[in-house]
């Protein structure tokens, strides 16, 4: 079953030079809704576990990191449905509605797995395929496509930069389980302005042939929606049986084995691939593992750094101490007023003889971000002598970090929807996600990692990150080669 793809010509663009597609707002509105489901909880998690259920920081980080690097794993499988047998409209519904579920549920403490569980589930269905369904919207060489990216990355962050304030003031200062279900309002928000937009969207993100949802379509996603419910705790208790059994893994097992399968995986890929679709795929899969560097150290903000806020921050202003979780508003609230100066930037020098390849921008992106962890390191140094240190130091960190993430994050996106095979559109973005995921895992676990060494956490992510950045500028030629004038 195909859907319409980056490389198709959707009956609803306009020419070049035009305005973005009007049916963009509808995806805007539908992404700033789900994400701020997604970050109310994200601002909430780690200090919920540390400071109302006891957990020692080292798990809760943990959990942390499991829960966000398998929330960026399951777009594979959802890409692939989509790409399939679904459609991106129908996965998008499905996804919506699972999440949904999963944050109500978070409001009770004794279904926190399963909740997470659904939160993952949930977003596995959604996010590769609303990414996936706004560069369907663009023709192939469109010079608006980057631009339009950062327009929908900004309602990304306009959600996340609400979620602290609201969900944030209900977990910390009225109830945790109020914060959650504030996220879970949120995401309802998010499906009824999807579905409201329908019309919109012509025949954008449905199987070949159909020119709408139809009634079965409305069956199939409320049933495989409820379906999921049953599946999180069939796949709870397999992970219980399964966990002494993982435990005895070696480790080389555990790292050989997903190696194996994603070498499988791209050999399969270069089968049914021509030589120039087959570098493109190998470009995307280069600059994945770069993202692994930038992820690495950015996600450090729902963890360590939210730590940071809550415990080596001085909050006090005027009598009154600021929410911990209000910090991880600054990120999304620098985006949404960076984002559209970067916006114009990109889309005005693209146009230009001095445009940049994808891979610079990644590149140059990776590098201010490593020069935020050099303001981190040093904050971390005052704050173990003198106890705490005041919130500027959090502020320009984070506007380091926001300021990398606009050179890197929707033109990753946007590149992807450009380098993609048609046929294989969804499942690339759920691979390009897969980079995030693992990024996350070690974002969370990377404290625990180093604490047998003498490198402190985040002068090892200076490093790192300014390794990868130099690194990734001395490959773009090799990169821009692979990818075909499309980068």
């Amino acid at each position: 079953m195909t859907t319409h793809a980056p490389g198709d010509t959707p009956p609803h663009a306009a020419p070049h030079g035009e305005r973005h597609p009007a049916v963009l707002p509808t995806l805007f509105f539908t992404e700033m809704w789900e994400r701020f489901s997604y970050y109310g909880m994200r601002a909430l998690l780690v200090l919920y576990l540390v400071n109302a259920l006891g957990y020692p920081r080292g798990d809760a980080l943990a959990i942390y990191g499991m829960y966000t690097g398998l929330v960026y794993l399951t777009p594979i499988l959802g890409g692939w449905l989509a790409d399939r047998y679904l459609g991106y409209r129908k996965a998008i519904l499905i996804g919506g509605l699972v999440m949904a579920m999963g944050h109500f549920a978070m409001a009770f403490p004794a279904l926190l797995m399963p909740a997470l569980g659904l939160i993952i589930i949930g977003n596995g269905f959604f996010k590769p395929n609303i990414s996936t369904l706004v560069g369907s919207l663009y023709r192939e060489n469109d010079p608006r496509r980057d631009g339009g990216f950062t327009l929908f990355y900004i309602g990304i962050n306009l959600g996340a930069f609400i979620a602290p304030l609201i969900a944030g003031t209900l977990g910390e200062e009225i109830g945790w389980h109020w914060g959650f279900a504030s996220a879970g309002v949120g995401m309802l928000f998010a499906v009824t302005w999807f579905v409201r937009g329908q019309h919109k969207l012509g025949k954008a993100g449905l199987p070949a042939g159909q020119d709408r949802l139809k009634r079965r379509d409305w069956l199939h996603i409320v049933l495989i929606s409820a379906l999921m419910v049953p599946l999180v705790f069939v796949v709870i208790g397999a992970g219980d049986a399964l966990t002494p059994l993982w435990h005895r893994i070696g480790t080389e097992f555990k790292i050989g084995i997903p190696t194996a399968a994603f070498l499988a995986f791209l050999a399969w890929q270069q089968r049914t691939c021509t030589r120039e679709e087959w570098h493109r795929v190998l470009a995307i899969v280069i600059l994945g593992v770069f993202v692994i560097f930038f992820w690495m150290g950015f996600e450090q903000a729902g963890g360590t750094m939210n730590l940071f806020a809550d415990k080596l921050t001085d909050r006090a202003l005027h009598g009154w101490e600021i929410p911990a979780s209000y910090f991880q508003g600054i990120n999304p609230l620098l985006i949404v007023l960076l984002g559209p100066l970067f916006s114009m930037m990109w889309t005005r020098w693209d146009q230009s003889r001095f445009a940049l390849p994808v891979s610079a921008k990644m590149g140059v992106g990776i590098l201010i971000m490593g020069a935020g962890f050099i303001v981190l390191a040093i904050a971390q140094g005052r704050a173990e002598s003198l106890g705490k240190v005041g919130p500027q130091w959090l502020f320009f960190v984070y506007l380091l970090h926001t300021m990398g993430e606009l050179c890197l994050s929707p033109i990753g996106l946007s590149m992807v929807t450009r380098l993609a095979p048609a046929r294989l559109a969804a499942i690339m973005m759920g691979l390009w996600f897969t980079a995030n995921a693992i990024a996350n895992y070690l974002a969370g676990i990377l404290e625990s990692l180093l604490a047998g060494s003498s490198l402190p956490l985040y002068w090892f992510l200076v490093g790192s990150s300014l390794g990868a950045g130099v690194l990734l500028l001395l490959i773009t030629p090799l990169l821009k080669y692979l990818m075909h004038g499309k980068g």
